[in-house]
């Protein structure tokens, strides 16, 4: 869909815009466009009490219901109370290993659809289009699907077994791009476009209710500019009831803010790797990689280089059996690669000579004969510099020095959402205002019932996804819940039909939501 000049033109005010068409902007697709589940006749729960609560009125929706009533005394894997109701009805008991039924029903009801659009920069899938596509995710392949289409049904019509319950990201990718062709939900993707505002429009005389302007740049479609032309982009603005921030949290990667971090032998991205090994610049005869990180990313990156029997270096802030660790968390039959890598930071750590020496001094790798040649890891360590001549200076917490030369350094240690379309960089929207946005120290103040945004400029604005902290697909479907419930309830309390006719409604809402965090952060 082509954007240009959108508002001059038809001079509307719609209801929702979602900036972001990743999972999260999908699925919340799939329910504004009126796909409706309900409590299926004759179906349970294996929870009881969440099973009464459900059939205390059968014939209302689950956009219709309580969300705030049917979270009580549930308990998941998420700290989003309404992710972790959402995900016990599509996955019952799913954590114990169970393959429950689940007990929703979807209809589609157009008269319930809210028109909306979704903004993305590429295809409909978000980040997943960019990830590494031989590597499989981390979530069982049940926990990646959304409501509707079975990820497993789709992957046996491509004739392939999904292994392990596992797929890879280039699969996912496909599945979320087909999802929005198999839902017809096309129609409210808008590809191609980056947003460079967002902002908020008071009220006047010819909208009594204020709105928010969202603008930006979007391609051209179906332009063929040669290949030295650069795709011609060309200004859009949208004006918006109710805008949604589901940008995910891959946009920019984090830094250390050492000295040295931009030489070019330095990079920030898993993709800067496979560069240099599809180009042939790593064999085993390169001099030491240095990972910096102790994410699934930066296990990942130890792989890909181990494969090639390059040596690695692996230096990182925690201790090996720190509980918070990823690798201390993952189950060693479901992920064996990432045990694996789990092994090689234990068994093949560097070796202090004094605790309390402060020189310098040189790191050995492991000699053939150990169990994972060609790998030494450094936990508890940090990056004090990198040199011009390709040497990395690594301090301990004991406060030892060790200097290493390495070929390339790669620094894996997450990424920051790019909010440079709202003020500040959307700092005041965090839970802790005063810092940077991130997605797991510091995410979006959000309402946990509503997905509302406290501190927006005004109401209607929503946040869902890796902006509120939700990491796994599992679970930011509750958002995508809590936002159109939401909405929905706001249109059934208006009476204009332009729009969202809930305005005043919600505008009462937010600032008694102001009113409320006013008092409590005082």
């Amino acid at each position: 869909m082509e954007l240009h000049d959108k508002e001059t033109r038809c001079g509307e005010i719609l209801p929702v815009v979602v900036i972001g068409n990743g999972p999260s902007g999908i699925c919340l697709s799939y329910l504004l466009s009126g796909h409706t589940a309900y409590l299926s006749p004759g179906a349970s729960h294996p929870n009881p009490l969440l099973h009464s609560k459900l059939a205390e009125q059968p014939g209302l929706s689950l956009l219709e219901q309580d969300l705030e009533y049917l979270c009580e005394g549930l308990q998941g894997r998420s700290s989003n109370p309404v992710a972790v109701l959402f995900d016990s009805l599509l996955l019952p008991d799913s954590d114990f290993g169970a393959d429950h039924t689940s007990p929703l029903e979807w209809r589609y009801e157009p008269e319930r659809a809210v028109p909306h659009l979704v903004l993305g920069k590429g295809p409909p899938g978000g980040a997943w289009h960019a990830m590494e596509g031989s590597m499989l995710t981390l979530s069982l392949a049940n926990w990646m699907e959304l409501p509707g289409l079975k990820l497993k049904d789709w992957m046996k019509d491509k004739r392939r077994n999904v292994r392990n319950d596992r797929a890879t990201p280039a699969e996912i990718a496909s599945y979320y791009q087909h999802y929005v062709s198999r839902m017809s939900l096309e129609h409210n993707f808008a590809c191609g476009t980056t947003v460079t505002s967002v902002t908020r429009w008071p009220a006047d005389h010819h909208d009594s209710h204020g709105c928010w302007r969202v603008t930006g740049l979007q391609c051209r479609e179906g332009e063929d500019l040669g290949d030295d032309s650069p795709a011609e982009s060309v200004p859009f603005s949208l004006l918006a009831r109710n805008v949604v921030l589901a940008t995910g949290t891959h946009d920019i990667p984090a830094r250390l803010g050492v000295e040295g971090e931009s030489l070019p032998y330095v990079c920030h991205s898993f993709w800067e790797l496979e560069g240099a090994i599809s180009r042939g610049e790593l064999d085993e005869s390169s001099d030491p990689v240095l990972v910096v990180g102790a994410g699934l990313t930066a296990a990942d990156a130890v792989l890909a280089a181990h494969h090639l029997n390059t040596p690695v270096y692996h230096a990182f802030r925690r201790a090996v059996t720190d509980p918070g660790l990823i690798f201390n968390q993952l189950p060693k039959m479901l992920y064996p690669e990432y045990h694996k890598v789990h092994q090689m930071m234990m068994q093949q750590q560097h070796q202090s000579a004094s605790p309390l020496d402060s020189s310098s001094s040189p790191a050995r790798l492991s000699s053939s004969s150990s169990s994972y040649a060609g790998y030494l890891s450094f936990p508890r360590h940090r990056v004090v510099s990198f040199r011009p001549d390709r040497k990395c200076v690594l301090l301990s917490d004991s406060g030892q020095r060790s200097v290493v030369q390495v070929s390339k350094a790669l620094v894996l240690i997450g990424a920051h959402p790019n909010l440079s379309f709202l003020p500040e960089q959307g700092r005041p929207l965090g839970v802790r205002p005063d810092e940077a946005v991130t997605c797991r120290r510091n995410p979006i103040d959000v309402d946990p019932f509503t997905n509302r945004v406290v501190a927006a400029d005004g109401p209607g604005m929503y946040a869902m996804g890796p902006l509120v902290g939700e990491n796994f697909v599992r679970f930011l479907k509750g958002g995508a819940l809590a936002i159109a419930s939401d909405i929905a309830k706001g249109l059934r309390g208006g009476e204009d039909g332009g729009g969202l006719g809930s305005s005043d409604i919600l505008a009462d809402k937010w600032v008694a939501a102001q009113t409320l965090a006013k008092v409590t952060r005082s």
